[in-house]
């Protein structure tokens, strides 16, 4: 089983390349995005909860958060593995989802990090909100915060993986088949 955290800042190509990953590797991929949408659109109890904080502009309990995750989870079991996209986010989200996969007689097998220069970031973002609309991809303040507030609640979640031997950073550099390969080789020689 193959349970990659897949980690980047915003604009490193998560999404381009899980994609590409899930296809390869036959993986579920489980985005917080995506969980958070589903429970609030058919107003489940933890949708509802969460939507909650949300309306209130609170962020949701890391144990709203972790229970959602963990019934996705269950509900998705596949005995490939899992791509964990936005989660975890914190120490304590990691040692949730230790929890969950142990019980599952699973765990996180690495945590694959996309390394791109901030400057590459910028621009990959800015030229992104051209397309997108999004209008926190159009700003260069706004992006750059963005990756102030990314490495200081990030950092420490990916020192926590690389204690455990788990961390691999790969250059997010290059075409999406150069970026590709780099993954699929890191990946091959760690699982």
């Amino acid at each position: 089983m193959l349970n990659i955290i897949l980690f980047g800042p915003p604009g490193a190509g998560k999404g381009t390349q899980s994609a590409k990953l899930i296809e390869q590797y036959h993986l579920t991929h489980l985005s917080t995005g995506d969980v958070f949408r589903y429970n609030i659109k058919n107003e489940t109890e933890l949708g509802i909860l969460a939507k909650s904080y949300i309306d209130q502009g609170e962020l949701v309990p890391d144990e709203v958060t972790n229970n959602m995750v963990n019934d996705f989870i269950d509900r998705n079991w596949n005995e490939n593995g899992f791509i964990f996209d936005g989660f975890p986010r914190t120490i304590a989200q990691g040692n949730a989802l230790a929890t969950m996969l142990a019980e599952k007689d699973s765990s996180i097998t690495m945590m694959l990090a996309l390394e791109v220069e901030e400057n590459e970031l910028v621009k990959r973002l800015i030229e992104r909100g051209k397309t997108s609309g999004r209008i926190d991809d159009q700003d260069e303040d706004t992006i750059r915060n963005r990756f102030k507030v990314y490495q200081n609640e990030t950092s420490p979640l990916a020192a926590f993986y690389n204690e455990q031997g788990k961390y691999v950073g790969v250059l997010g550099m290059g075409s999406e088949e150069e970026i590709f390969d780099r993954l699929t080789k890191a990946i091959n020689s760690f699982a």
